[in-house]
């Protein structure tokens, strides 16, 4: 009996319990600093509540989570939706701990002295907009000593982590909004999805970018992308990963949208299986006038040492490019004759004449088939190396018959030439990578509603959810949104004949001919509310608490 009691103690000594940390106005604890981020253990959950004053602290985040218990850090936003602001601008790092290179980022996930230092695993940042770290911001660093970010720091630094998520933030007036460094293969399995990343860089510079990342397994997915800083030259995404899945997000601007090239210089990922292979599929991609460099992707490599460029395949596929430039657009550099493209079931429109448009920059193979093009569209504006396979079933005309192109709603019209025109996606891609979901404005999908064949570009048309109309040109509004119990539809000259409710699986929920509509019985979450007027059709997202 004794030895059993003595067993049943050592047990009860050996478990521990999550905790939730929460910090901010009227909340046990008033600053980020006294989150014991030195002891932080799996299932422990920092919630960081929204204030009219930005926090001013910076800290290192090197914990291990495990895949059942995550250790997050949330931000909680008010009754407004604001989220709560990390401002690297003026920041104090947090006390207790003790760490290298805090002029990379405000939050840092990665090495440290204090807490011991070990691989963080199994980290959630979510919910925060995290900004203002590149020179001339300055801080006070763990010595109490004023120190200045330098270029290429990030609202988010990982220095290495594995099973990291980066979820609904905003990250924006750094040097990078997002850099992951590879760490000899240590950083792994990185899913950034539901951010919005704009407005980072450096002006004059080409070597900062909204997101610069390097990890074995790197996905992005509905995200939105904005431009980069006015005056920086840097890309919207640039990456050297092995694994790379870029899917259903929206990236607009930069000098290039998409600039995926090589490791060459970390073995660990150069050298892992999935190094050679990259999928881009499900984007919404936006070339605007005067926007750098005239090329939407580049593939393969950028270093000069070309045996370690990816040489691989880059799947593009049911991508929605679009080009305003005046002058020339390219879509795709290929570094060398060993890197190849498979490029279907995309819609490519330029305003520009599609003699204005090619395919290559020149070298690298390139095999097409299944997509909307503007008529006159060119192999290359030179005389390539490489080669451009025609393989069938491309579509050329003038207009692929968006649903409001000067709005940027890009789902087809009915009678759109995109509509059923697909190709059917290869075996080699399925089940992984499939088209499951289309974009939704801003930082959110909903499952793809495929009838008959797939359709051409990101967006599939349907009937039900066919337009997105957030203003619907100031005639048609919904108040309050979000709403808890009800809301109320507002026309101007129209008269309302119809109201259905969707949910994001594109189920009827509810379907009223009221201007008054009760949903206080409804989940929280997003809501499409598809409205019949006796003018029009639209349908607009509706959030309820």
């Amino acid at each position: 009996m004794k030895l059993q009691l003595s067993s049943f103690v050592l047990l009860i000594s050996l478990i521990t319990y999550a905790t939730d940390y929460h910090v901010g106005l009227s909340q046990p604890l008033t600053t980020i600093s006294e989150v014991p981020w030195a002891t932080l253990n799996a299932g422990d959950r920092v919630y960081i509540h929204w204030r009219a004053t930005p926090y001013k602290e910076k800290w290192v985040i090197n914990r291990q989570g495990t895949a059942q218990n995550r250790i997050e850090i949330i931000g909680v936003n008010n009754a407004q939706g604001q989220q709560p602001i990390i401002d690297g601008n003026d920041a104090v790092t947090v006390n207790n701990v003790n760490f290298w290179n805090e002029n990379r980022g405000v939050i840092k996930i990665g090495g440290s002295n204090v807490p011991a230092d070990g691989l963080p695993t199994y980290i959630t940042i979510e919910n925060l907009e995290i900004r203002s770290a590149r020179p001339a911001y300055q801080f006070t660093n763990d010595n109490g000593q004023t120190e200045t970010y330098i270029s290429n720091a990030a609202s988010i630094y990982i220095e290495k982590g594995a099973n990291i998520i980066i979820r609904n933030c905003t990250l924006h007036d750094s040097g990078n909004g997002i850099f992951i460094g590879a760490n000899a293969g240590q950083s792994e399995n990185i899913l950034i999805e539901k951010n919005y990343i704009y407005n980072n860089g450096i002006v004059g510079s080409y070597y900062e970018h909204n997101t610069y990342t390097a990890a074995i397994n790197t996905t992005y997915q509905f995200n939105r992308f904005g431009p980069l800083r006015t005056g920086a030259d840097g890309n919207n995404l640039k990456d050297r990963s092995a694994g790379l899945i870029v899917k259903y997000n929206w990236i607009e601007g930069g000098n290039r949208q998409l600039d995926l090239v090589d490791s060459y210089d970390v073995p660990e990922v150069a050298n892992h299986p999935n190094y050679n292979t990259t999928h881009v599929y499900g984007n919404i991609l936006i070339e605007p006038d005067d926007a750098g460099n005239s090329q939407i992707i580049h593939y393969g490599g950028d270093s000069g040492v070309t045996a370690g460029y990816r040489k691989g395949t880059l799947y593009f596929y049911n991508n929605t490019v679009i080009s305003t430039r005046t002058g020339n657009t390219t879509l795709v550099r290929l570094s060398t004759n060993d890197e190849t493209a498979e490029v279907f079931n995309n819609v490519i429109y330029t305003t520009a004449s599609g003699s204005q448009f090619a395919m290559i920059e020149g070298s690298g193979i390139f095999n097409m088939h299944h997509n909307w093009l503007k008529t006159d569209w060119q192999n290359c504006f030179c005389s390539p190396n490489g080669i451009v396979n025609d393989l069938g079933n491309n579509i050329t005309g003038e207009d692929p018959l968006f649903g409001d192109f000067d709005n940027q709603l890009f789902k087809p019209q009915e009678t759109s030439p995109l509509v059923n025109m697909g190709d059917v996606i290869p075996a080699i891609l399925l089940p992984d990578y499939d088209i499951s979901f289309e974009y939704v404005k801003h930082q959110d999908a909903i499952n793809r509603p495929v009838l008959g064949n797939i359709d051409m570009g990101a967006f599939e048309y349907d009937e039900d959810l066919s337009i997105y109309d957030e203003t619907s040109n100031n005639t048609i509004s919904i108040y309050p949104n979000p709403t808890s119990n009800s809301f109320t539809i507002v026309l101007k000259n129209e008269t309302l004949q119809k109201a259905i409710i969707y949910n994001q699986l594109g189920q009827k929920i509810k379907e009223t001919i009221l201007n008054e509509v009760d949903v206080s019985h409804l989940n929280s979450g997003l809501y499409f509310l598809k409205l019949t007027t006796d003018k029009k059709k639209v349908t607009v997202r509706l959030i309820k608490n």
